[in-house]
């Protein structure tokens, strides 16, 4: 099973939920996850253990977001699209990508969890520089790797039946 995999079954992303998180209020919204979690974390300077409430509350924001909006009406959209690329990323081992899709993806993977260690780093000593730093990491290289998702999607959306459907529009 692979990272990402595992990642998707902690959060129990079923169809519904995929559907849903292919909102783009959903994909955008999810950008608000990573300071979150930094503020509350570094809120145990201010706050000591009544920090584990806002701890909490961006964790449940975390696992909550995707299920929180609607289907959107269109998914003929970048952040819709971004949301099926990862599905179908996801779903590799049973559809093979093509060459050209395997290596930017783990690449970009590698570099947001580099990035995440800086933030979880600067968050533990309490420095500045490294969480922003490393927040800015995780940004660039997440955004970018959504923009492969589009790709990836485009390039694969009539390699399975099930991956065609996941597009429609208002008309549909």
């Amino acid at each position: 099973m692979t990272i990402e995999r595992t990642i998707a079954s902690a959060f129990q992303m079923d169809e519904e939920t995929w559907a849903r998180h292919a909102n783009p209020w959903s994909v955008w919204t999810r950008n608000t996850v990573l300071p979150l979690l930094i503020l509350a974390f570094w809120s145990r300077v201010w706050l000591g253990l009544w920090s584990l409430l806002p701890i909490a509350v961006a964790g449940i924001w975390t696992w909550i977001n995707p299920r929180l909006f609607v289907r959107p009406e269109s998914t003929e959209n970048w952040a819709s699209k971004a949301v099926l690329g990862e599905r179908v990323w996801l779903n590799r081992k049973a559809v093979p990508v093509p060459g050209r899709h395997r290596r930017a993806p783990k690449i970009l993977s590698a570099c947001s969890g580099i990035g995440m260690l800086s933030v979880i780093w600067g968050v533990y000593a309490l420095e500045v520089w490294p969480p922003l730093f490393g927040a800015a990491v995780v940004y660039l290289s997440k955004l970018w790797f959504l923009d492969r998702m589009v790709w990836l999607y485009e390039d694969m959306k009539d390699m399975a039946p099930e991956y065609r459907s996941w597009l429609y529009t208002e008309e549909s």
